[in-house]
């Protein structure tokens, strides 16, 4: 993605500087930051949707916990249940054995009736026989008799408790089974809930790490292109502003006679040509910034004195080939670099127009043409704020 944006870039770098700059790097950075923002959108939005996955999630996971806590409970509730079937089942048991030991004992008591029956009854009232003896015997038939109904009474007692425990019992455990199997089911379905929470979350949390990654990516493509669309543009403009300007004025001797601080505005630049750079603009190194301005023209061209004025330094400096200083009065003071020669000495006055030097390339410079400054008590000031130029 970088490259789509930086290539038409790069290709003006190859090109002239100066050429003029494309109209497509707006538009990219600003599709760019669309894009950006459109992501940081789907981002919030993203993160958003994940917060409500995570909720989801928990909750899910806080219903899991409830089913599994009632799931334990169903277990102890069933251990418990177990425990009472099991007491239901001894108590069983011995019912049976009761009922096991009332109908042998019904069984005896019914077959003696049967073999005495009411003869025996009978014989002892016609025998004749001691009256004491027939009370005991009267006495322990009706002994018998009411034994033989306490013993059916006894008998449909211990069968009504048995058939009312067992069906106890079996309520009881179908009621647990299904309570069970309820609880099992929703377990289940809550487990299935859980996974496709976790699903979505990690699938959310996959999208917004991605898109996170690729904003940043975007970021500093944008950072990169940013900073070298700004470079081309400083050169440009640089270029631009220079090739807009062009000198064909010239110093004359209308000004002589003034203050120098009463000339602002009036005063025409030391020779005629293209400026390049100007007052306070980067230089191209990236470093200082312009002091003064960078006039080309041709070698040889005669350079003016912009006023009348003593010149007070006329030799080569390092950075500024051969060069000339006129001190103006007041703390004001003109500079004139790289010139190919000097054409006034220390000490020698001049007047507005005056020819001072020649333009030259001296003190390394590419270019032939004219490095000027303007001065006020030592300080660079902007040339351009005090001149006109046709």
């Amino acid at each position: 993605m970088l490259l789509k944006f930086i290539l038409p870039c790069v290709l003006l770098l190859s090109h002239s500087i100066y050429a003029a700059p494309p109209k497509s790097n707006p538009e990219d950075l600003k599709q760019l930051r669309q894009r950006i923002d459109a992501l940081q959108k789907d981002l919030a939005s993203k993160e958003e949707s994940r917060s409500e996955a995570a909720d989801a999630l928990r909750e899910s996971e806080q219903a899991i916990s409830g089913a599994s806590r009632k799931l334990a409970e169903l277990a102890q509730e069933q251990r418990a249940a177990n425990g009472s079937l099991s007491q239901l089942q001894t108590r069983s048991n011995t019912v049976k054995s009761d009922i096991d030991r009332q109908q042998l004992q019904l069984a005896k008591l019914l077959y003696r009736q049967y073999v005495g029956g009411q003869h025996e009854y009978l014989r002892l009232l016609l025998n004749q026989q001691d009256p004491n003896l027939i009370a005991r015997e009267l006495h322990y038939y009706n002994y018998l008799s009411r034994a033989h109904i306490e013993s059916i009474n006894a008998l449909r007692t211990s069968l009504e408790q048995l058939d009312e425990l067992t069906r106890e019992s079996h309520n009881k455990s179908l009621e647990i089974t299904a309570i069970q199997a309820e609880q099992a089911k929703q377990k289940k379905h809550l487990e299935q809930e859980k996974a496709g929470h976790k699903k979505l979350l990690a699938s959310i949390s996959l999208q917004v790490e991605q898109q996170r990654r690729e904003i940043s990516k975007l970021k500093r493509d944008e950072e990169r292109l940013s900073r070298l669309v700004e470079r081309i543009g400083k050169l440009l403009a640089q270029k631009n502003r220079a090739s807009t300007l062009s000198n064909s004025r010239l110093p004359d001797a209308s000004t002589d006679g003034n203050p120098f601080a009463a000339l602002k505005g009036r005063l025409s630049l030391p020779i005629r040509g293209e400026l390049i750079n100007r007052f306070g603009s980067q230089r191209a190194d990236g470093g200082m910034t312009w002091k003064g301005l960078f006039i080309r023209a041709p070698s040889g061209e005669e350079v003016k004195s912009i006023a009348g004025g003593r010149v007070v330094f006329a030799d080569w400096l390092r950075g500024f080939g051969n060069l000339m200083i006129v001190d103006h009065g007041s703390g004001y003071m003109s500079l004139y670099g790289n010139n190919e020669s000097i054409h006034k000495r220390v000490g020698d006055s001049v007047k507005s127009g005056d020819t001072i030097a020649a333009v030259g390339n001296s003190g390394g410079n590419a270019d032939s043409g004219l490095y000027f400054e303007l001065r006020h008590q030592g300080k660079p000031f902007d040339p351009l704020n005090w001149v006109k130029i046709k």
